[in-house]
């Protein structure tokens, strides 16, 4: 072997020495991640475990097409992976069965009724009188319609070149990114219906996402229970969701 080959092998172990390296420094990470999102599931649903796994693979395609030439730090590419991931796989196990989905249609046509008839923002007591049921199993119903995470599909990026090219753009942190399809409109009004959510619903949002807190971290936070934090996220989530169909931002 000559001195070229013996350069060319060394570099190969010293990039596959710092791909391992990178892996298992942020593999805590990926489990911080699932227990995150996981933690507003039923257990009955879907294990932790499979999410862990989902995050584990996003991790090592980030180690795998990682450049430290370019102007951003690893964490920053490999959180993006990685939560694409996760939330890949909670969508691909489709877990709302027949029933549970034409009751969260019944939910979002009861909203719309009222809204229409009563021109405003309606209450959770309306809505359940209108559904004819109690406020615990309103409060299920409107649980399991937060589970639907906003998607590319979602935001018309439907073929498989359109999510590369959002993920490349946010990944090398090219600020362009919101003049893509419609993520400049996407930005624009999720930030204003974040402002119009109530308070706690606000800052429930705030702790969970931009400080990447548990749901029970929160609870501490706030002095409140998990399930009650769990109920406050689930609703703000549905809220923004309802919020940005309204404005043609999600597709129906």
């Amino acid at each position: 072997m000559n001195f070229a080959d013996n350069v060319a092998t060394s570099t190969m172990e010293n990039r596959k020495l710092s791909r391992d390296l990178l892996i298992n420094k942020y593999i805590p990470y990926v489990k911080h991640i699932a227990y995150r999102i996981g933690s507003n599931i039923p257990t009955n649903i879907i294990e932790v475990d499979d999410l862990i796994s989902a995050g584990i693979v996003g991790l090592i395609q980030a180690a795998d097409n990682y450049d430290s030439a370019r102007n951003i730090q690893f964490i920053t590419y490999a959180a993006f992976r990685i939560k694409g991931a996760v939330l890949s796989e909670l969508r691909a196990q489709d877990f709302l069965s027949r029933s549970v989905r034409k009751k969260i249609r019944d939910l979002n046509n009861a909203y719309d009724s009222l809204e229409k008839k009563l021109c405003r923002e309606v209450d959770d007591e309306e809505v359940a009188d209108e559904l004819g049921i109690d406020l615990e199993e309103f409060y299920n119903i409107k649980k399991m319609a937060g589970f639907s995470f906003i998607s590319f599909e979602d935001i018309g990026l439907v073929s498989y070149k359109d999510k590369e090219n959002v993920v490349k753009s946010i990944t090398n942190n090219n600020k362009d990114v919101f003049n893509l399809i419609k993520f400049k409109e996407i930005f624009s009004a999720t930030s204003e219906a974040v402002e119009e959510l109530q308070d706690k619903e606000k800052l429930v949002i705030s702790l969970y996402y931009q400080d990447e807190l548990t749901m029970k971290e929160i609870g501490k936070v706030l002095d409140l229970t998990e399930s009650r934090v769990s109920q406050l996220h689930s609703q703000a989530i549905y809220r923004l969701r309802r919020k940005l169909k309204k404005k043609g931002m999600l597709d129906n």
